[in-house]
């Protein structure tokens, strides 16, 4: 289960701060109006991305900047500040958070919105007829039932302002950035990668065999990853962060992953999914892996008309999603969670978008818990959840 995002609230009686974000403006708006208008945002911006493969790229490439922010965040963040004319977010957090750190927000900036889960503590209950409940926690269970035990649970959304570092000032504060011309240490990043291979079961190998005509290939009977031996060092690096890709996100047990493209022919979004993927950690590790991905990338539009084809014809029962902005929400937070996964562990320059406190879980299949919501529909981000 995610965890709630560590930029605090901001000071109500910041300059601006409370104000609308994106075109800055004087009027408020309730809490109900503020996620409707960061869903509409969002909106927008994804129904952008499906009509431009390059557009999709350019929210990779946010991604590897604010990796520890969900992808539907990393829309809503660039899209405002697009919107404003500003150069892209590079370190966000809230008024408290960047007082905290020793930096005020400068007089007149308007605050950047992001999507948020509003938790509570609930104890989980098993009644007497077998039935699973969920109370709150300051609550008198019932004499017949049996504790499982005390969690937070997501229980609605709320819209949270940020800053980016550019509309602070204060101390000084170092923002290592990845380097995109002198790239990553591969060996260290092989290494790394090779480890949540294994934190999954997997057991990535070199082999000179050649599954077809690709360059990689997942067993996932064996629980095997095999990179071809003709490639450089940083070819198999990209290689094995595709197949890992596809280990977090289309096993067997991964419904959504097989109704994208099956385990055990990998096509359409489920290639493009495992490269965004690729793609995403080498950017944030200072690798450009831009025209080597591309022609996976460039079918991106297409996958997703494919997909809404097939899903919505689709007799398997579950949710799925239906439309082109659904999937794209869907396919943006399930790369962006296997992405985080990733780069909790091989850990890139940078902040990943903001300071960070709890490391992440690479795991991408269990979906956080919602209070009244059977699944993850009820996500605004897809399978991931929408907080910052």
């Amino acid at each position: 289960m995610a965890v709630v995002a560590s930029a605090s609230e901001p000071n109500a009686d910041a300059s601006g701060a409370e104000e609308a974000a994106a075109p800055p403006s004087s009027v408020r708006l309730s809490p109900e109006e503020r996620i409707a208008d960061l869903t509409r945002g969002l909106h927008t911006a994804l129904e952008e991305a499906i009509e431009s493969p390059t557009r999709w790229q350019v929210l990779l490439d946010a991604s590897a900047t604010l990796w520890r922010y969900s992808g539907g965040n990393v829309a809503l963040l660039m899209l405002q500040m697009a919107q404003r004319g500003t150069q892209e977010p590079t370190l966000v957090a809230g008024y408290k958070e960047w007082a905290r750190h020793g930096r005020t927000v400068l007089r007149g900036e308007h605050a950047l919105w992001v999507i948020a889960p509003r938790t509570a503590s609930m104890q989980e209950l098993i009644l007497a007829d077998g039935q699973r409940k969920l109370l709150p926690a300051n609550q008198t269970a019932p004499a017949d039932a049996v504790s499982r035990g005390k969690r937070n649970v997501i229980t609605g959304w709320r819209g949270q302002a940020v800053f980016d570092v550019t509309q602070t000032e204060g101390t000084p504060l170092l923002v290592p950035r990845a380097d995109a011309q002198a790239g990553a240490d591969v060996g260290d990043l092989w290494s790394s990668l090779r480890e949540v291979a294994k934190e999954h079961g997997f057991r990535a190998e070199v082999s000179g065999f050649q599954h077809g005509y690709t360059s990689g290939f997942t067993d996932f009977d064996a629980r095997r990853i095999q990179v071809g031996a003709w490639m450089n060092d940083e070819e198999r690096v990209a290689v094995l962060a595709h197949e890992l890709g596809h280990v977090l996100l289309h096993g067997p047990d991964d419904r959504l992953g097989r109704l994208y493209g099956s385990s055990a022919n990998h096509r359409g979004l489920a290639e493009v999914e495992a490269e965004s993927v690729a793609y995403t950690v080498l950017r944030a590790h200072g690798i450009d892996r831009g025209p080597q991905s591309a022609s996976y990338l460039a079918g991106w539009a297409d996958a997703v008309i494919n997909a809404e084809r097939d899903l919505k014809h689709d007799s398997s029962g579950g949710w799925v999603p239906t439309s082109r902005v659904d999937i794209a929400k869907s396919v943006l937070g399930r790369v962006t969670a296997a992405t985080k996964g990733i780069l909790a562990v091989s850990d890139p320059p940078g902040f990943g978008g903001k300071f960070a406190v709890a490391s992440a879980d690479p795991s991408v299949v269990a979906s956080p818990t919602y209070a009244g919501i059977p699944g993850p529909n009820a996500s605004l981000n897809g399978p991931e959840v929408a907080g910052p």
